[in-house]
C-alpha cells in the first residue's frame, strides 16, 4: 500500500512538473509576440495623437493591451494561485473618441499596462520559458551520451562541459540528471516567478488603500446607478404592461355587471376576455420577477439556473457546473445576470452554432466562463453589453476577461471572489 502511494504522489508531481513546462512554454510563445506587437501599437498610436489619427485608433490599441493584461490576470489566477485586481476607471459609455483617448491616458493603469509590456517580453520571456528549458535541457545531454556526440567532430559544449568524447558524454548526461533533479523542485516555482514578476508590475506602486477606496466609490457609485434605473425599468413594466391589463380587467367586470341582466351572451364574452387579460398580466408579473430574481435561483441554486437558461436559448449549449455549495445570494444573482448578458451577446452577435458553459468554484472564487464558436472580435468597451457585465462584476470586486480573436472563438472569463 506505502508503495503504491509513493507511485501515485510520484505520477502527480511528474504530471505537475510536465504541466508547468508545457505551460511555460505557451506562455513564452504568446507573452513575446503578443507584448511586442501591443508595445508598437501603442507607440505607434500615442506618437500619432498630435497629428489626429491616434485620437481615434488609441482607445482601440488601449483597449486591446487591456484584454492582453487581462488575460495574463487570468492565468495568473488559474494556473499559479496569484491575484493581480485590474483598477481601471471606467469612462463614459457615450464618451467621443477624444474624450476615450485622454480619458485613458490619465488613468494610472494605463501606464502600468504599457510598463509591464516590456517586461514580460524580457524578463517575463525568460521566466516563462525557463520551466521548459529546465525540463527539456537535459534530454539533449541524455542524447549526446548515447552518441550524439559523434555528430559534432569539433567538440560541442553542452552546459560547462565540453564533449570531446564518450567519457565527457557521460559527463554531459550527469549534469543533465542534476538539471533534471533540480527541475523536480524548481519548474513549477519558476512559473510562480513569472505570475509574481507581473503582480509587481501590473499590480500597481500607487497606495493600495487609496486605489481601493477610488475602486470601492466608483463601484458604488455604478451599483447606485444601475439599482436605479432597474427601478426605473420596473416601475415603466408595470406600469405599461401588468398594470394597464389590470386596469382593463377591472373596466371588463364593470361592464359584466351591466350587461350581466340586459345582454348575457355578450357579458360572457367580455368575461372570456376578462380571463384573458387577467392571464397576460399573471404571464408579465411572472415575467418581470424572473427578471428581478428567477425562482429557480432562489429554490435551486446558480448551476440549475444557468441550465434552465441555457434551455432556453435557440443555440446549442452545454453546461458544466461544479460547485460543491451555494455562494451568497448577492453574488449567485450577479453571476447569473452577467452569464445571463453574455450567453445573450453570444446569441444576438457572434453567429456560434454552439456555446459551453463553465460555472466552478476554486480558491475563494466563483469563476463562469462562456465560450463560443462563432465569428469572434468582442470587445470590452462603451455601449457593449460586456461593459454592462464588467460594472456589475466590479460592484463585488469580480473580473472580466475577454479573449475573441477574428474568426474565433470568443471565451468571456468571470471570477467574483465567494466565500
Amino acid at each position: 500500500m506505502t508503495m503504491d502511494t509513493k507511485n501515485g504522489s510520484g505520477r502527480t508531481t511528474g504530471r505537475g512538473i510536465g504541466l508547468a513546462a508545457v505551460r511555460g512554454l505557451a506562455l513564452a510563445l504568446v507573452s513575446l509576440p503578443g507584448a511586442v506587437l501591443c508595445f508598437c501599437l501603442s507607440l505607434v498610436s500615442i506618437a500619432l495623437i498630435p497629428i489626429g489619427v491616434g485620437i481615434v485608433t488609441t482607445p482601440y490599441v488601449l483597449t486591446g493591451v487591456r484584454a492582453f493584461a487581462n488575460s495574463r490576470r487570468v492565468l495568473a489566477a488559474e494556473w499559479g494561485g496569484v491575484r493581480i485586481p485590474p483598477a481601471y476607471r471606467p469612462l463614459p459609455e457615450d464618451a467621443n473618441p477624444w474624450a476615450r483617448t485622454f480619458g485613458m491616458l490619465r488613468d494610472p493603469a494605463t501606464w502600468r499596462d504599457l510598463r509591464w509590456l516590456p517586461v514580460d517580453m524580457t524578463a517575463g520571456f525568460v521566466t516563462a520559458l525557463l520551466p521548459a528549458v529546465l525540463l527539456l535541457y537535459p534530454l539533449e545531454g541524455f542524447a549526446l551520451a548515447i552518441g550524439l556526440w559523434r555528430v559534432f567532430p569539433d567538440g560541442y559544449w553542452y552546459g560547462f562541459v565540453p564533449v570531446t568524447g564518450q567519457a565527457s558524454a557521460f559527463g554531459a548526461a550527469a549534469l543533465g540528471l542534476v538539471l533534471l533533479f533540480l527541475a523536480h523542485f524548481l519548474t513549477p516555482r519558476l512559473l510562480g516567478v513569472h505570475f509574481r514578476l507581473t503582480r509587481a508590475v501590473l499590480a500597481g506602486d500607487q497606495g493600495e488603500l487609496a486605489e481601493r477606496v477610488r475602486v470601492l466609490t466608483e463601484t458604488r457609485r455604478d451599483a447606485v446607478d444601475t439599482s436605479a434605473a432597474e427601478l426605473r425599468r420596473i416601475e415603466r413594466d408595470l406600469h405599461d404592461g401588468a398594470q394597464a391589463r389590470l386596469v382593463a380587467v377591472g373596466m371588463d367586470l364593470g361592464t359584466i355587471e351591466a350587461l350581466l341582466d340586459k345582454d348575457p351572451a355578450r357579458a360572457k364574452e367580455l368575461i372570456a376576455q376578462a380571463r384573458k387579460s387577467s392571464v397576460e398580466a399573471l404571464t408579465e408579473l411572472r415575467e418581470l420577477v424572473r427578471g428581478i430574481h428567477p425562482p429557480v435561483l432562489a429554490e435551486r441554486g446558480l448551476g440549475d439556473a444557468v441550465r434552465a437558461l441555457a434551455l432556453r436559448l435557440p443555440v446549442a449549449t452545454e453546461v458544466s457546473v461544479d460547485l460543491p455549495g451555494r455562494a451568497e445570494a448577492p453574488v449567485e444573482s450577479a453571476a447569473y445576470f452577467a452569464v445571463s448578458e453574455v450567453l445573450t451577446n453570444a446569441v444576438k452577435h457572434s453567429g456560434a452554432d454552439r456555446i459551453w458553459v463553465d460555472v466552478h468554484r476554486a480558491d475563494g472564487m466563483l469563476r463562469a466562463t462562456v465560450t463560443d464558436n462563432g465569428k469572434g472580435g468582442a470587445v470590452i468597451g462603451a455601449g457593449s453589453g460586456l461593459a454592462g457585465v464588467e460594472r456589475r462584476l466590479g460592484t463585488f470586486d469580480g473580473v472580466l476577461a475577454v479573449s475573441s480573436p477574428a474568426g474565433g472563438p470568443t471565451m468571456v472569463t468571470m471570477e467574483i471572489p465567494c466565500a
